[in-house]
């Protein structure tokens, strides 16, 4: 349901009060205004209806211009009489646009349709807040860590694995060779994304052969990349 709101105009009686003239001078400027309007075939300014205490229930006509209407009319005022009424249109402003409290229908439609917007934001903020604690975590460490810290961090995050099942997983979704010689390296696609690094160094042994030590690192891309995974996985 669309909630109605209340177009902003200002009255030709405001007007005149905001100026000190008389009301029907300000009624006669507006029916020349009309006029020009007529010859360029724009909108005429509209026209309403107020009453009056010395007058009982008798209707006096006034008539209700938008912001532009007010600003042709303004155009033959001294500069003064401009600016009261530009900063009385600053003023409308701020309060257009609000639903029309004066039916209950559409006050009741207004007043539930801001209860649902604030229960859905705060849903929100409940499912993201595992990510947005994750991510407060992982940003501050810019540097690689072990497949077996990424373990403790995802604990730490209410993800209940151990580094050996997290190598598992790890296999078993491709991030991490399966066979031979590279067994536990990442693969070629988990490389690509810059989930990993390997750091290769070389120990020296008298009388043998160097050896080469492999190292595979989760880089902090990598980081955020599972945990906000096992995260998804969890909140589903």
């Amino acid at each position: 349901m669309e909630v109605a709101t209340i177009k902003t105009t200002m009255s030709s009686r405001e007007i005149a009060e905001l100026t000190g003239k008389r009301h029907d001078h300000v009624c006669r400027d507006i029916n020349n205004l009309n006029g020009h309007y007529a010859n360029m075939g724009l909108p005429k300014v509209g026209e309403g209806y107020y009453t009056h205490p010395n007058t009982g229930s008798q209707q006096h006509r006034e008539y209700l211009l938008t912001k532009m209407q007010t600003f042709d009319l303004m155009t033959g005022y001294n500069a003064e009489l401009r600016i009261k009424v530009n900063r009385r249109w600053e003023e409308l402003e701020k309060t257009k646009g609000l639903p029309d409290f004066s039916n209950p229908a559409i006050a009741a439609r207004a007043w539930a349709d801001e209860v649902e917007k604030k229960m859905l934001a705060e849903a929100q903020i409940k499912e993201q807040a595992p990510k947005v604690l994750f991510a407060d975590s992982v940003t501050a460490s810019k540097k690689s860590i072990l497949i077996g810290e990424l373990a403790k961090i995802l604990r730490q995050n209410g993800i209940e694995i151990g580094q050996n099942r997290l190598f598992s997983w790890m296999r078993e979704n491709n991030f991490l060779c399966k066979h031979g010689e590279k067994y536990n390296r990442p693969t070629q696609r988990a490389m690509e994304l810059g989930l990993f690094e390997v750091i290769e160094r070389t120990i020296s042994r008298p009388d043998k052969e160097p050896l080469v030590s492999i190292t595979t690192k989760v880089t902090g891309k990598g980081q955020v990349y599972f945990i906000n995974k096992f995260l998804s996985k969890k909140a589903c």
